[in-house]
């Protein structure tokens, strides 16, 4: 199934440089917005790794691997998402400065990086409902990226820190509300994974007896 194999394999790589260099930024800004879209990548880069190797391994082991991918990028999330909130609101209560120009340049770069994994993922993901997921999440996280930018331009001009957990706090909430609406409508597909039909006719990962 290299119609689902090289398209995945990308977006894991992409990914990959996402949420080191978010990461990394953002642990030197201390900024918890850019912290914040690190972690959910990560959590990404996870259920595409999983992904990608659902496509890989026999039928019985890919169908597991479905349904661990389907759990990160759903389930997964909304348990990092409570967790950055809890984070968030100690950054509120103990503030600390926020070199803003960082965000900004970082959020600019991982939002077009993450529009990249989409648009590598919308294909495959039209045949797919667990690579369908995977795209709505990235299509998603490149306004989500966004976000750090603005937290930094609100604290570069106010000089409040205050602003840049704000704002993690409120992507958090729409991790959680954009994810539980696509696990809604996606339905069995992603609790019975290897019912679904790659549309192709060497789709034999996934099919095979």
């Amino acid at each position: 199934m290299s119609h689902y194999r090289k398209p995945l394999a990308a977006a894991v790589i992409v990914n990959s440089a996402i949420f080191v260099v978010e990461g990394a930024a953002g642990l030197h800004a201390q900024s918890s917005s850019l912290l914040m879209d690190a972690v959910h990548n990560f959590s990404d880069e996870l259920a595409l790794v999983l992904l990608y190797s659902a496509f890989i391994f026999s039928r019985g082991v890919s169908r597991h691997l479905l349904r661990t991918a389907n759990l990160f990028n759903s389930v997964g999330l909304l348990g990092v998402s409570a967790l950055l909130l809890w984070q968030i609101v100690e950054r509120l209560l103990h503030p600390v400065p926020v070199i803003g120009a960082i965000p900004i340049a970082i959020g600019l770069l991982a939002a077009a990086a993450n529009w990249i994994v989409a648009r590598l993922l919308f294909e495959p993901g039209k045949a797919h409902a667990a690579i369908r997921l995977a795209y709505v999440h990235n299509i998603g996280d490149v306004w989500v990226s966004l976000a750090p930018v603005g937290a930094g331009a609100l604290v570069s001009v106010t000089g409040l820190p205050a602003f840049d957990p704000l704002v993690g706090g409120a992507v958090a909430v729409w991790f959680i509300a954009s994810t539980a609406r696509e696990v809604s409508s996606s339905g069995e597909e992603l609790v019975w994974p290897e019912r679904l039909d790659c549309g192709h006719a060497d789709h034999d990962a996934l099919s095979a007896g």
